[in-house]
């Protein structure tokens, strides 16, 4: 579950304004290869993806993440006063680095961020990758199944049962340390998520760009009965269920995780 990464490769770190006051913290690794940008989970932060920016990057991508407001690097901004989607911020930190197009991953809470900005900005996408999240909708029959999902005492169990599966933790002490130690930097929840849109089903029957939509099979959040749902409703989804995963697939298996974002990214190439 701990893979070697690929030879050193750097990555520019900087502070972007998004405005209302708010510089977020930034990292690009550049490059002339098409870009993807990175959406980190509630409890998390642009941090979190050290084991799969440097194989994107090896593989011809330009590779970008940041940490939303609040979390890790990043100003909290007003917090009582302000009423910016998160979704804005994506788009104005893309039109600050000049991308047109890019491909877009969101896992977990950044999924629902990058769901938003996938129903009001489409044309900015080449693809998406639904990873291991919940994706934000608000019909009535999908809310009723997340009461069912994720009753209140589930919020109240520690962070790293929710995010991390059983095998990952039986097994890797050392790597549940620097989760850790990374979820105590991140400023997990301290700025509430804001939305431009309310989605709803038709909205992802909509989407006309290639979608990827992956899970781990001890997800708690987003269980692989979830994925499969949200993938069925989606035009030409492709679906994968990673085993041996709870809700940070990024982390717990990242050669398998990388493998297969890389696979569906190279599909549409071809």
């Amino acid at each position: 579950m701990n893979t070697a990464l690929p030879p050193s490769r750097s990555r520019l770190e900087t502070q972007i304004d998004v405005g209302d006051g708010v510089r977020l913290w930034a990292w690009d690794t550049g490059g002339d290869g098409p870009a993807i940008v990175l959406l980190h989970a509630s409890a998390g932060s642009g941090e979190c993806w050290d084991r799969q920016w440097p194989v994107f990057a090896e593989a011809g991508y330009r590779v970008i993440g940041y940490s939303r407001r609040g979390h890790f690097g990043s100003d909290d901004g007003d917090v009582a006063a302000t009423t910016t989607p998160a979704s804005t911020d994506l788009l104005r930190l893309v039109d600050a680095l000049g991308l047109e197009r890019f491909h877009l991953i969101g896992t977990a809470a950044g999924g629902m961020v990058a769901t938003d900005f996938a129903v009001s900005y489409p044309q900015r996408l080449l693809s998406f990758v639904i990873s291991s999240s919940i994706v934000g909708l608000v019909d009535d029959d999908y809310q009723a199944m997340l009461q069912r999902l994720l009753p209140p005492e589930f919020e109240r169990l520690p962070h790293d049962f929710r995010e991390l599966g059983p095998s990952y933790r039986a097994q890797c002490p050392e790597g549940l340390i620097r989760w850790k130690a990374m979820l105590a930097r991140s400023g997990v929840e301290r700025v509430p998520l804001r939305f431009a849109t309310y989605v709803r089903w038709p909205d992802l029957e909509r989407f006309d760009f290639p979608v990827l939509v992956l899970t781990g099979d001890a997800d708690l959040y987003a269980p692989p009965a979830n994925a499969r749902l949200i993938a069925s409703r989606i035009p030409g989804a492709r679906l994968t269920i990673l085993p041996d995963s709870g809700h940070s697939p990024w982390w717990e298996v990242p050669e398998l995780y990388n493998r297969e974002i890389l696979n569906f990214l190279g599909s549409l190439s071809r």
